[in-house]
């Protein structure tokens, strides 16, 4: 029991209000991505978005025709598309895609080994930790500085099991009777306005097979590192799990703090065969000036399973709804998720869950957090048409407000037809008590620990569902937006 006999409690003590207690707690220290070194490219396809800069970026990477094709049919639905039109969209509006740069390369195959890696680039991923994090607990790396892996290799026995874990370069050249076959089914290029950009520009990623019944222990992971100013990332990931295979991939996100807009829109698609598990893991650390624009989706197979554990902190807006497409019978898809949206951020995030097949099960549980100005919202979609039945779907929605003019919404779209179907939805909206923040202020904690303690129990259940190292990365990120915010 604490003993608070010889502690000294000042005369009528009067609680802190929540605004005055969160003022300066809340903006993350980002010191640790915040740096990036002289632009030295030897490719470069220069700044605005036109024909010949996507048939740069083709000639670039000796791209089979199919391919420079796509490109320019993805294009050309982009110029056609509309902006999304949502509350969002005004925001959408101070991106000017003509100042964005698509392609910076400093060389078009990646190093298998640190020692080749160049040293402007070695020294940022390691502040960054990742060579130290692959030596510690992962199975294989993909590091990508802004438009092409700069660093990639998988541990020798998996590669002898037959598992590939390859930039998408590299996977088209050597793996095309996979990657094709794939490439572009799960999220087309008319699916939206920036998968059709994506599709036009796309560089980097991953590209992941993994064989029948090969069951990967340790996770694989990308990290992701944009440096230069004014830049659009386009990676693209493709992961195929074969029947009764399982693996967890780990992605990571930084960027500088630049005064213009930088641009990150990535599409993930993602394939479980009979029986596969894939366990996709994100926690993005954006810089205020990124516009974080991403499609991901899985389509999982008879007794298959598609986790999403997604945890979004930075960048000026975040629009990012992973889906499951249930395809399968007893397949289950689940989708896990924090979003902290901090002064002049928004956090637009949510899930999607498509039931295709009868017996299939979801699950979706996301909380977020509002800070000052901060707007983070949840946006999700169930749908389980009435030719299906015995399908199951959870949806919880918890929201945490942290100031008086901090704001939440949700908005759940829950389509169920049929009558052999089940669905539950709850959602949740609260504020920390300022009572409650006394009460551990008085007990020693400092004003930030108090909150940080206060958040950190709220979102606690969910940072336990990530891997070890991250959940501890997660913490350490909860206690920095909290130091300073209070008082």
């Amino acid at each position: 029991m604490l003993d608070i006999s010889s502690e000294t409690v000042p005369e009528n003590p009067q609680p802190p209000t929540l605004d005055e207690a969160s003022a300066a707690a809340i903006s993350i220290d980002r010191e640790r991505g915040n740096f990036h070194f002289k632009e030295d490219y030897a490719y470069d396809a220069g700044a605005g978005l036109s024909e010949s800069v996507i048939d740069y970026i083709s000639r670039v990477k000796a791209e089979p025709t199919w391919v420079h094709d796509f490109r320019h049919k993805a294009f050309r639905l982009f110029k056609a598309k509309p902006l999304p039109t949502h509350w969002a969209t005004p925001e959408l509006l101070n991106i000017d895609f003509d100042k964005i740069r698509y392609y910076l390369a400093k060389s078009r195959t990646p190093s298998r080994t640190w020692d080749e890696v160049p040293d402007d680039v070695k020294q940022t991923f390691e502040r960054l930790g990742i060579p130290e994090q692959e030596r510690k607990f992962l199975a294989g790396v993909e590091a990508q500085f802004d438009s092409e892996s700069a660093y990639s290799r998988m541990k020798d026995e998996l590669a002898s099991q037959g598992v590939i874990f390859v930039g998408p370069n590299e996977g088209l050249e050597k793996h095309p009777e996979i990657f094709r076959r794939f490439f572009g089914r799960i999220v087309p290029p008319s699916d939206n306005k920036f998968a059709a950009l994506n599709s036009a520009v796309f560089s980097g990623g991953s590209f992941i097979y993994v064989p029948k019944g090969v069951k990967v222990a340790q996770p694989l992971q990308a990290y992701f590192r944009i440096n230069a100013e004014s830049f659009g990332q386009f990676e693209r990931t493709l992961i195929i799990a074969d029947e009764g295979a399982e693996l967890t991939y780990m992605e990571g996100c930084t960027a500088p703090r630049f005064d213009s807009a930088t641009l990150h829109s990535a599409v993930v698609e993602l394939v479980a065969l009979r029986g596969a598990k894939i366990q996709y893991i994100t926690v993005q650390n954006w810089a205020s000036n990124v516009y974080n624009l991403v499609t991901k989706r899985g389509v999982a197979e008879v007794g298959a399973q598609i986790r999403w554990i997604d945890c979004n902190i930075g960048s000026h807006l975040t629009m990012k709804y992973p889906a499951v497409v249930l395809k399968g019978e007893y397949a289950r898809g689940e989708v896990i998720s924090i979003a902290l949206a901090s002064d002049g951020q928004i956090q637009d995030t949510g899930a999607k869950m498509i039931h295709a097949a009868p017996h299939t099960t979801s699950n979706i549980v996301s909380k977020s957090i509002s800070i000052g100005s901060g707007l983070a919202s949840y946006r999700g979609l169930v749908k389980i048409p009435e030719k299906y039945s015995h399908c199951k779907n959870n949806t919880e929605c918890d929201a945490l407000l942290i100031n008086t003019n901090s704001r939440t919404d949700t908005y759940p779209a829950i389509v169920v037809q049929g009558s052999q179907n089940s669905t539950q939805h709850e959602a949740t909206v609260s504020k920390v008590s300022a009572e409650q923040i006394f009460y551990m202020m008085q007990r020693g904690l400092g004003e930030g620990e108090a909150m940080s303690l206060a958040v950190n129990g709220f979102i606690n259940d969910l940072v336990k569902e990530f891997p070890m190292e991250y959940s501890a990365e997660l913490k350490r990120l909860v206690e920095l937006e909290m130091e300073g915010s209070v008082g």
